[in-house]
């Protein structure tokens, strides 16, 4: 007695190109719309079962991409759907995009930046502690002295005089931002060159220091992660000395009122610029409200570019092409007419 042998669903890339669905990858995509990855991987599985069960065996890559989007509106609610359609829209758009991400220290910008640089597949993140660290070898401790300190604790640094009401735990921060943004600055160039996203995290991507790249060059997205609660701030450092940080917590409480004042001279530079603050409470809506700014931004480039008399959005031509169901030859599935997209 033969067992009954498992449909295998095939997506169809090209006339002849075909590779087997992957639930895997499907969930990759669908996690662009800010949907946590279980979530995703469900509603993936939802989609083959769908697509078996109507008895197709072969689909087309922007037809699974529409029954994708309709099995999240039914099983995550319309917003998801809305979002992975945008999130989609950044392959079809021929830049590259840019996440800068700031706050004062312990407001959990890397921890955002990881499940982020997850959901939306970005390899190359970058901690501006890194380029920071980079930097301190090429400029010597006499140099530059405000560079070899912590950002919160650069004013001991400070060796010129200050007038009597300047902030000395400012004025060390701005020092050391001015310097580290000519690193990023530098990155967020190259990223731009070579067409590649990118994040790049930390204190010193501050609003105002940055050189923000046009929309003719990227898709940026420029936030700021707060935190209002000083308990809940406080707690922050608990938990990463708890979690291994090099640093026992004690290190950050001393200097807790100087990474509040930071926090909070961030914050009034974001208002200044227009950069959006988020405030972070826990770590599921605080990244579920960065990847709602990212794919706002997404979609303001795309409207802009698809508007402007004479300019390429630079999105593909999507081509239809037909399924084949269960029944159908093994034969790949044939062209319809093309459809240039609006």
């Amino acid at each position: 007695m033969t067992s009954e042998r498992t449909p295998t669903l095939k997506v169809v890339t090209a006339p002849g190109n075909e590779l087997p669905y992957s639930r895997g990858l499907t969930a990759t995509s669908i996690m662009g719309s800010g949907l946590a990855p279980d979530k995703a991987y469900a509603v993936a599985e939802a989609v083959q079962e769908r697509l078996l069960k109507s008895g197709i065996t072969r689909v087309a890559a922007d037809e699974l991409e529409r029954v994708i989007s309709e099995t999240l509106e039914e099983l995550a609610g319309s917003h998801y759907a809305q979002n992975y359609k945008r999130w989609k829209s950044v392959g079809r758009l021929d830049r590259p995009l840019v996440i800068l991400i700031g706050g004062a220290t312990g407001v959990g910008k890397s921890t955002v930046a990881s499940q982020l640089a997850s959901r939306l597949g970005i390899t190359r993140v970058i901690p501006t502690d890194a380029i920071r660290e980079v930097m301190r070898g090429m400029l010597t401790e006499d140099l530059m002295p405000t560079l070899h300190t912590s950002s919160f604790t650069a004013e001991a640094s400070i060796t010129q005089p200050l007038p009597r009401a300047a902030d000395k735990a400012i004025i060390g921060f701005r020092e050391q931002v001015q310097v580290v943004a000519v690193g990023i600055n530098a990155l967020i160039r190259r990223a731009i060159v070579e067409k590649t996203d990118v994040i790049i995290e930390g204190a010193h991507c501050c609003p105002g220091f940055v050189d923000v790249p046009t929309s003719e060059e990227a898709v940026t997205a420029h936030m700021v992660i707060a935190i209002e609660s000083e308990r809940l701030h406080r707690s922050h450092f608990a938990f990463r000395s708890r979690e291994g940080g090099r640093r026992p917590a004690e290190h950050y409480l001393r200097h807790f009122s100087n990474i509040r004042k930071i926090q909070r001279y961030i914050r009034n530079l974001a208002l200044r610029t227009g950069v959006a603050v988020i405030e972070s409470y826990d770590v599921e809506n605080t990244v579920t409200a960065c990847m709602d700014l990212i794919l706002e931004k997404v979609t303001e480039v795309a409207e802009k570019l698809a508007s402007s008399p004479g300019v390429s959005a630079g999105l593909d031509e999507p081509t239809t092409w037909t399924l084949q169901r269960e029944s159908s030859t093994e034969s790949p599935a044939r062209p319809v007419e093309e459809t240039a997209g609006p």
